[in-house]
């Protein structure tokens, strides 16, 4: 236990150090205040840059806009943020020779791997709640009166699948040395989950769907329990990545 806390100190410091940190809060700080912005403000942009003669009427924008561009911006950007910056979270460490010598000093390979993936879910809910609550503040400021529903569980199944997708990257990590094999992995994975989906039943099951009905909880045009299966399975995957990451981790030639 002592290995594992003294190793999250040194992952968080090293994530300070080399901005992992500071890119990962300025980036989801800046979504966070462009969200209700950018649905605020295009309607006009689009009036602005028509021809003349040419109106289109456009809805008046609401607080769903705004959490439609946060949903959005998260899942695809933010996602693709947090993959890259933490993709060389193991290799690059490995490479350098670093982590070889502490381990030849008696650092357990369990602490390293559960450590590492600590650091990366706790840099991502930083993230995320920091985007959460600057979105939010401005679209209660932006649109008063709008309320929407189910907002915190449809935050808590992205944030979830960001755990799930750290587990993955870990998982795809120290199954080889190469930063590029792990973004690789962990992109096959991603497609090997979106083939599911051409099985019907497979959808209810499949992490993917945490990330795709954000939109469908908030507008209610979808129940809560409806995703319980997938946030159980979810979390049950991301547990068995983990612990075979130590396990492989365990057996790995350094």
């Amino acid at each position: 236990m002592s290995h594992y806390i003294a190793f999250i100190k040194k992952e968080l410091l090293e994530s300070i150090r080399t901005y992992k940190l500071l890119i990962m809060l300025l980036v989801f700080f800046a979504f966070g205040v462009m969200n209700p912005l950018i649905a605020k403000l295009t309607p006009d942009l689009l009036n602005a840059l028509m021809s003349e003669g040419i109106s289109i009427t456009l809805a008046e924008p609401s607080a769903f806009d705004s959490w439609t561009q946060f949903f959005k911006n998260i899942t695809q950007m933010g996602v693709i943020v947090m993959v890259i910056v933490f993709s060389g979270l193991l290799g690059t460490e490995l490479s350098k020779g670093t982590l070889i010598n502490m381990l030849t000093k008696g650092l357990s390979r369990a602490a390293v791997i559960l450590s590492k993936y600590t650091c990366m879910v706790l840099i991502w809910t930083a993230s995320v709640v920091i985007s959460f609550l600057v979105t939010w503040g401005y679209t209660v400021y932006l649109f008063p009166g709008d309320k929407v529903v189910n907002l915190l569980f449809s935050v808590f199944c992205i944030w979830l699948f960001g755990v799930f997708l750290s587990a993955l990257l870990l998982f795809a990590a120290t199954l080889t040395k190469s930063n590029y094999g792990c973004l690789l992995i962990t992109g096959a994975g991603v497609v090997i989950c979106t083939l599911c989906n051409i099985i019907p039943d497979a959808y209810k099951y499949n992490p993917l769907s945490l990330a795709a009905n954000n939109m469908n909880l908030i507008t209610n045009t979808m129940a809560v329990s409806s995703l319980y299966d997938c946030v159980w399975i979810t979390g049950i995957l991301s547990f068995a990545m983990i612990a075979a990451s130590v396990l492989i981790f365990r057996k790995k030639q350094l």
